[in-house]
């Protein structure tokens, strides 16, 4: 009897609970409805729970039109950056480096054009309080450079935007010197050096970092359209330039656990333990029990999570940066299902705002019309100056969007890839301004001109009436 009643207790838990290890149908389910939902073209994902793989698997197509699997290389963007502090703490471990030392001590040509640069550690670089920022050096906006030793070099012109070791700054140069480090103390490439001592071990065979991207395409959306767009040419290097597989990404996660064999679990665990004050770790962003990051290419997005429960996510999108990242929306709503949820696939935040930027073109043409026909009724000088205001927001629109991104400054063509729609209505607003000021000037100027005539007109009329005057006087 207590063997029959144990056995109904295994199967009632085992059907209760969604996480069971090994049984996840749900997964593929849950992607393909996202993929419907939404228009997402393609992604890979990966799914672990403690040391089993629980699915890898690619979906959709890419932007040639060919079915995304699980073997599919795609770029990972800044998930690179767990990978390079990895890479770090080996040679740690190794007795090569040191964490809190200066970086100055394995890069002697390490300059900023602040002198506080000289007290920024390896570890600073890492959890990204070194003090570098966008905000104080416009990285995107920039000559990108071909190496990490050029990488380097340029920051001699860097300036600080706080006090090394005291606030956080996203910023990708921190981890372009990091790998710098790796390549100057390990005595080789830093993509050799990823290939031979962390994808080879952990069995990573299809992965490899590139420090530019290797002519790899995606989509930018654009009014609920998915528009096939090239990778733009930009340095990647350290930073977020590693492409990966969902069936390499499935060990990646699996090696969170331990290290795999490349790093002591110690080390594993602080690669994932933010400082005190901070919830930017070693290459993770750890909140709330989990840790996670994302990473943005200009064509795909990535995303990573390790759950509290054992479970690991990963998944790489082919569309870029946006308002928000897809491939995170994705992890997200496959955390929650692994976690017992019940998710339901939700359009992006960007798609929506393109809707509302349709309707704010649809009303500013309206008002255009509207306002040409009006300024038939001469209007007063000052009412062309209004219509001119839509040409400002354009003209500053990569530092409006750098302020909207926490810093992160871009030139117009990259404004183009993250957000074509914003692009092209502001264009179009922007037009149906200039066409009602120059309507409302050319009243303007007729009407000055048809006074004018008038009062020439009025003139020689009187002219000749004081003649004919003159005349019939004499």
């Amino acid at each position: 009897m207590t063997r029959l009643f144990l056995l109904l207790a295994t199967l009632l838990l085992a059907t209760a609970t969604p996480a069971a290890a090994g049984q996840r149908p749900d997964v593929d389910e849950y992607v393909r409805a996202y993929l419907d939902h939404t228009g997402l073209p393609g992604a890979a994902v990966a799914v672990t729970h403690d040391g089993d793989v629980v699915r890898a698997a690619g979906y959709g197509h890419d932007a040639d039109g060919a079915p995304i699997t699980a073997s599919t290389p795609l770029p990972i963007a800044s998930l690179s950056k767990s990978m390079t502090a990895f890479a770090v703490l080996q040679l740690v471990e190794h007795n090569q480096l040191e964490l809190d030392e200066p970086v100055t001590r394995y890069l002697p040509d390490f300059r900023l054009a602040d002198a506080r640069g000289a007290r920024i550690t390896v570890r600073m670089l890492l959890d990204q309080t070194s003090g570098m920022a966008d905000s104080a050096f416009p990285d995107l906006a920039l000559s990108q450079p071909h190496t990490l030793a050029e990488a380097v070099a340029r920051l001699k012109d860097a300036p600080l935007a706080s006090e090394p070791g005291t606030q956080f700054h996203y910023h990708n140069p921190n981890y372009e010197v990091a790998a710098r480090i790796v390549e100057v103390v390990a005595g080789q490439p830093f993509a050799q050096y990823l290939k031979t001592r962390l994808f080879a071990p952990l069995g990573m065979s299809a992965s490899s970092s590139v420090d530019a991207p290797p002519g790899t395409a995606g989509y930018v959306r654009a009014f609920g359209f998915e528009v096939p767009v090239s990778e733009p040419d930009w340095f990647t290097g350290g930073s977020h330039g590693v492409l990966s597989t969902a069936e390499d990404l499935a060990k990646w996660l699996r090696a969170q656990r331990d290290g795999g064999g490349v790093l002591t679990p110690e080390s594993v665990r602080l690669a994932h333990t933010p400082a005190p004050g901070h919830d930017y770790a070693l290459g993770w962003r750890v909140r709330d029990g989990r840790a996670s990051h994302t990473g943005d290419w200009f064509s795909h997005t990535a995303a990573q999570v390790l759950l509290p429960g054992g479970y690991g996510v990963a998944v790489v999108a082919n569309t870029g940066m946006a308002l928000d990242n897809e491939a995170e929306l994705l992890a997200q709503g496959l955390a929650s299902l692994l976690e017992g949820g019940a998710p339901e696939p939700a359009l992006p935040a960007g798609v929506i705002a393109d809707w509302v930027l349709v309707a704010l073109v649809v009303i500013a043409v309206g008002l255009a019309v509207l306002g040409v026909r009006r300024a038939r009724r001469k209007p007063r000088w000052w009412r062309v100056v209004p219509p001119l205001l839509p040409l400002v927001p354009p003209a500053f629109l990569p530092q409006l969007l750098g302020w909207v991104f926490a810093g992160r400054r871009g030139t117009y063509a990259q404004v183009l890839y993250v957000w074509p729609g914003l692009v092209v209505a502001l264009g179009v607003v922007a037009l149906a301004g200039l066409t009602v000021a120059v309507a409302r000037a050319r009243v303007l100027v007729s009407g000055t001109r048809g006074r004018d005539q008038e009062e020439s007109d009025e003139t020689r009329g009187d002219a000749q009436w004081a003649s004919a005057n003159r005349r019939s006087g004499s």
